[in-house]
């Protein structure tokens, strides 16, 4: 008997004809012979409902009573699962994120798992139950508040329940076949990978592939937990995520493959651009900089400085983070404008990050001159780069993201002859 866990995002549940359909998938594992635990995220686009409502009525909302508010979508999701699932003839229980155990730090909006200690949800399994357990939730054992993971938090709850439960498998199903070589909404030839390693899959979270949350793939890796990203609206085999590059293995799990050059392409529309123009070029300025943004929790991505000359040295500071932290930032360095002494700051929101992923980069060469001769072909003008083994980003205008993600795609060789499908509406 193997124990495994399934989640499901707000597209695989967002109507009630949504729901029966995961209902039956999850009753079909379940009388194939196996234990199943459920999570579940918000019904289609609750979440992002209930945060336009919350808006409406309070100019700053709480964060503990938005954290009240945001967590009662899963609830319904998985309240309403458990009753299509008993319909089925299939004992079922739901939990909350704190019934089920999952135990966090106090950050309201962004919280931590700290420990994971699912004993109602064994006890519910070891009565011949199906448990389902609302994601993106847990609770702060100090204060007994709920909390939220942030955005996408379910993926987390789920790798977390696996973990914790020694799971078979963690299986992540969307409106999409699995992980592709890019997005297929905007490359509809993107193709859908078979095997993953974290490391890439990590690199593609990061930079603004939907498909799996950052955390979540951290949190698989760290505890050595198979993902399997599938479809809820087929029965088509998915993309597995293995821990180890190494463990690129054929479905027979005998004989490792040789890694492909490029795993993919991630794209992120989110981005600003901020420059400080005109900052004196000496020991220390930097760290006054990013100690400030750091100390507001203001996370930062790409980095780029110029090089200075003169007297007395002037130089600009260019970084990129996520727009919806962009005010915060720009509020932060105009307070600090006198210790920081720069000229002036510029703010872009018209900007958006391409990266290329693949363990490959790290044993071939002329990687990056093919990739930075397909955008030069395509007309692309780059405004920052950043590097790692297996990753180069680049920023560019926004408004030319999508035309560079196909382009880079194509020069790479990775466009299938058959058009990737979307179920849904979001990948998540």
């Amino acid at each position: 008997m193997s124990l495994i866990v399934q989640k499901f995002g707000g597209s695989s549940v967002a109507d009630a004809d949504g729901v029966r359909r995961v209902a039956r998938r999850v009753a079909e594992t379940r009388n194939a012979g196996n234990q199943v635990v459920v999570v579940v995220s918000a019904m289609g686009d609750t979440t992002d409902d209930l945060l336009d409502l919350a808006n409406e009525v309070a100019r700053k909302p709480p964060a503990r009573e938005l954290d009240m508010l945001l967590t009662s979508g899963e609830r319904i999701s998985m309240a309403l699962l458990a009753m299509a699932i008993s319909d089925l003839g299939v004992p079922a229980q739901s939990f909350t994120g704190s019934q089920a155990g999952m135990i966090t730090d106090g950050a309201h909006g962004a919280a931590k798992l700290v420990e994971v200690s699912p004993l109602r949800v064994r006890e519910a399994l070891d009565n011949d139950n199906v448990a389902i357990i609302a994601g993106f939730q847990g609770m702060n054992r100090s204060s007994k508040d709920i909390t939220t993971l942030g955005r996408g938090g379910s993926d987390t709850t789920a790798v977390a329940l696996a973990a914790a439960l020694d799971a078979d498998v963690c299986e992540i199903y969307s409106d999409v076949d699995g992980v592709y070589s890019a997005d297929p909404r905007i490359v509809p030839s993107a193709r859908k990978l078979d095997r993953v390693s974290s490391e890439e899959m990590l690199e593609l979270a990061a930079n603004g592939a939907k498909i799996l949350h950052l955390r979540c793939v951290e949190y698989a890796r760290r505890f050595n937990v198979p993902l399997h990203v599938r479809s809820s609206f087929t029965h088509n085999e998915g993309t597995w995520v293995i821990p180890s590059p190494d463990e690129i293995l054929t479905p027979q799990k005998e004989i490792p493959l040789e890694q492909p050059l490029i795993a993919g392409i991630a794209h992120d529309r989110s981005q600003a651009k901020i420059t400080i123009v005109g900052a004196p070029d000496h020991p220390g300025i930097a760290s006054r900089i990013f100690r400030l943004l750091a100390d507001s929790e203001v996370y930062v991505d790409m980095i780029v400085q110029n090089v200075s000359t003169g007297e007395h040295p002037l130089t600009d500071v260019s970084f990129t983070l996520d727009e919806s932290q962009g005010a915060l930032a720009m509020n932060l360095l105009r307070a600090a404008e006198e210790k920081i002494g720069y000229t002036r700051l510029d703010y872009n929101s018209e900007v958006g990050k391409l990266s290329l992923v693949g363990a490959g980069m790290k044993t071939n060469t002329g990687v990056a001159f093919q990739f930075f001769q397909a955008l030069a072909d395509a007309n692309i003008n780059v405004d920052m780069i950043s590097t790692s083994e297996v990753r180069i980003s680049i920023v560019t205008s926004v408004d030319k993201l999508d035309e560079a993600v196909r382009a880079v795609h194509t020069a790479f060789g990775l466009d299938s002859s058959e058009e990737a499908t979307v179920y849904g509406g979001t990948g998540r």
